[in-house]
């Protein structure tokens, strides 16, 4: 199996380290990531200047390319021009912070392996509740496990996976305990919208983000509320954002002009 391995926190990340040196043991494995951090960057991609690549070495073992760009410019590239022969799974990860919720579609993780779904090739984003002691080592094992287990049992072969693992997870798995996985929707409520105005010394204004408040209770489970209790989350994603039914329902409005 071959194996492009992206991410947004940048090439020298300990997570994509961590995930690339587990992902050996499943196939061949090329690591395409960003040169600087790219958090929260979304789904952009450079098209107005030329991307730049760099062949990144650990002592003389090559260890994959840094792009001067964002993490959807690296699976785009890499598929297309920089990975020798065709590409059987794409991971984007392991993120230091989760990717729940609306943050999905902020993130340059997830962004990554939509790109690769793009492709029509299996698609994975991986994160990792922050933490100064974040355990990316056994993240890794227990992505891995996962990865595993969705290649076998999924019926198509062109899906997008977002997973999260929280904290409490790795420490279970390091104590010699089992994590318990939920498959659940994201959670779509609204939140951090709130900021704080201070200025600036020369009197300017400027806005700081709060994160506040926190998304809604809901009366169902999503990644974030099982999150939330320790579950490792995993989301099945899609790209066409189109409202299907609606539209089924829009032909027969006669619209016209």
């Amino acid at each position: 199996m071959k194996i492009l391995l992206a991410n947004d926190d940048g090439i020298y990340a300990p997570g994509l380290r961590a995930l690339g040196r587990e992902l050996r043991k499943l196939g061949e494995v090329l690591l395409v990531a960003p040169a600087t951090e790219q958090s929260g960057v979304g789904h952009s991609i450079t098209y107005l200047t030329p991307l730049t690549c760099k062949e990144i070495y650990d002592g003389n073992d090559f260890l994959g390319w840094a792009v001067e760009g964002a993490p959807a410019d690296c699976v785009k590239l890499g598929v297309s021009e920089l990975f020798p022969g065709p590409v059987d799974l794409i991971v984007s990860g392991i993120n230091s912070g989760l990717n729940a919720g609306i943050n999905v579609l902020y993130s340059g993780t997830v962004a990554a392996a939509i790109e690769g779904a793009f492709f029509r090739i299996p698609s994975i984003a991986i994160s990792l509740e922050e933490d100064p002691h974040a355990d990316f080592e056994a993240a890794a094992e227990l992505a891995v496990s996962l990865i595993n287990q969705v290649l076998t049992n999924q019926a198509e072969q062109q899906n997008l996976f977002n997973i999260n693992i929280p904290t409490l997870a790795t420490r279970q798995y390091r104590e010699g305990k089992t994590p318990e996985v939920r498959c659940v929707p994201m959670g779509v409520e609204r939140y951090g919208d709130h900021y704080i105005k201070r200025q600036d010394p020369k009197g300017r204004n400027y806005y700081w983000s709060t994160n506040d408040p926190p998304p809604r209770p809901t009366e169902h489970d999503t990644d974030l509320t099982c999150l939330s209790n320790g579950f490792i989350t995993i989301t099945p994603l899609q790209f066409d954002m189109t409202k299907h039914p609606l539209l089924e329902d829009m032909r027969n409005w006669g619209l016209h002009l």
